[in-house]
């Protein structure tokens, strides 16, 4: 792609949707740079070790018919060193084209708007949004006066962005992981895995985290990394096999707490829950054919919706904008679930295709049929979904004129009671 000037160029049309202007075309001119440096270092280190090898094949062919070889030894020698130095630097050559590759982009979809997040389209709503009321609080004065929420405490056991839920809050988080990962398992047909929380560099390379957002991640001294998000374990539990066709598709359910330091995203929504440094998540991750991947999205997508539905909140489908989308997504859609405490929108889960781009950084491949070459799977993810929005929504939607809050139906059973409100003590 890189050698041909129009595939190059249609590459660097489908880029630009994302608005990355000079440091994209900086990049690509880098890489276009690379790509013919490493086509030429592959090419010599070739060239000289097949003449190595046919002097060898000379030297073999002399001794066996009991000829002098010794002008010809005298040869292999410096050509040995020419080779293994021609091989150096294409190897070189193959890992810088390699680094500067991680940093370009997936290609976002032909039907992902172009353009920064004002581009963003709503697709649908579901339910009707509460209208806030005078007696509507946030969720984090609502919280602290239930009992359920203790941000002064998290500050003090870890810093800014480690909440800590007490009592019923701390019920309701956990009500909230079981029920979700019930109906995607009994309902939805996805597998349940429970992964390690740290993970390993090339798992994080994998799925495209590394290395743009390094700084973004909580990494430990011995270079392992803290999950963002259980896609990271999950996407990679395949990483380097070739699967059969009747392998696919794979569904997997996980829940994990994830740890993001947000980077840059200082003063950005730091009250309460909405931008936290820890915070739990169910995901939801799929590895399909290639063939079935864009119907599989729509279909992912749904099921993270019945849960907001099932908790009866009113929300938006979102499809999200090239410049809008994450470095690795083909095509993203934000659900985001209504607020009226805080008047706002909020995102509470990105459903997300991306082609067969993480699939090439794992090496994740499936055989079509019996006997034919291995191709790239696709692969899939959403959150269905992230915690601490959804806490939001329900404590903010559910709020009653005397302080309390209504829980939804589908967690009385489980939390035992229909109103979280204040306890004597």
């Amino acid at each position: 792609m890189f050698r041909d000037a129009e595939a190059f160029a249609a590459l660097r049309a489908q880029l630009a949707t994302r608005g990355a202007g000079p440091e994209l075309d900086a990049l690509l001119a880098r890489l276009r740079e690379l790509a013919e440096r490493r086509r030429v270092a592959i090419g010599e280190a070739d060239g000289v070790k097949g003449e190595l090898n046919a002097k060898s094949r000379e030297v073999g062919e002399k001794k066996r018919r009991g000829e002098d070889a010794s002008a010809l030894l005298a040869t292999l020698g410096e050509l040995s060193a020419r080779a293994e130095a021609a091989a150096a630097a294409a190897a070189g050559a193959e890992a810088a084209f390699g680094e500067a590759l991680a940093y370009v982009p997936n290609v976002p979809a032909g039907d992902v708007p172009p353009g920064d997040a004002t581009h963003n389209e709503i697709v649908r709503t579901w339910g009707e949004p509460v209208e806030p009321e005078p007696w509507h609080r946030p969720h984090w004065e609502t919280g602290k006066a239930l009992g359920l929420l203790e941000l002064e405490r998290g500050t003090m056991l870890a810093g800014s962005g480690f909440p800590l839920l007490m009592g019923l809050g701390a019920r309701l988080e956990r009500a909230l992981i079981g029920f979700m990962l019930d109906l995607h398992t009994r309902e939805h047909g996805y597998t349940e895995v429970a992964p390690p929380y740290l993970v390993n560099r090339e798992c994080m390379t994998g799925t495209g985290q590394l290395p743009k957002y390094e700084d973004d991640m909580y990494r430990t001294s011995d270079d392992l990394f803290l999950v963002p998000t259980a896609e990271v374990p999950v996407t990679n539990l395949h990483r380097g096999e070739v699967l059969q066709a009747e392998d696919l598709p794979k569904r997997y359910v996980a829940y994990t707490p994830c740890f993001r330091r947000e980077a840059g995203a200082h003063g950005a929504d730091t009250r309460g829950l909405t931008r936290v440094h820890q915070f739990d998540k169910v995901e939801l991750v799929r590895l399909e054919r290639p063939e079935a991947s864009a119907a599989a999205h729509e279909e992912l997508t749904r099921h993270a919706e019945t849960v907001l539905q099932r908790l009866g909140l009113a929300y938006r489908v979102v499809r999200i904008a090239a410049g809008d989308m994450g470095f690795a997504n083909h095509r993203q859609y934000d659900l985001e679930v209504w607020a009226p405490g805080v008047r706002k929108w909020l995102e509470v889960s990105s459903c997300s295709t991306y082609g067969d781009f993480q699939a090439r950084r794992m090496n994740t491949r499936y055989r079509p049929a019996r006997g034919a070459k291995p191709e790239f799977v696709h692969t899939l993810n959403g959150s269905a979904l992230a915690l601490p929005r959804t806490v939001i929504a329900l404590l903010e939607t559910g709020q009653l004129p005397d302080g309390s809050v209504r829980v939804p139906p589908a967690l009385v059973a489980v939390l035992g009671v229909e109103r979280l409100e204040a306890r004597a003590g």
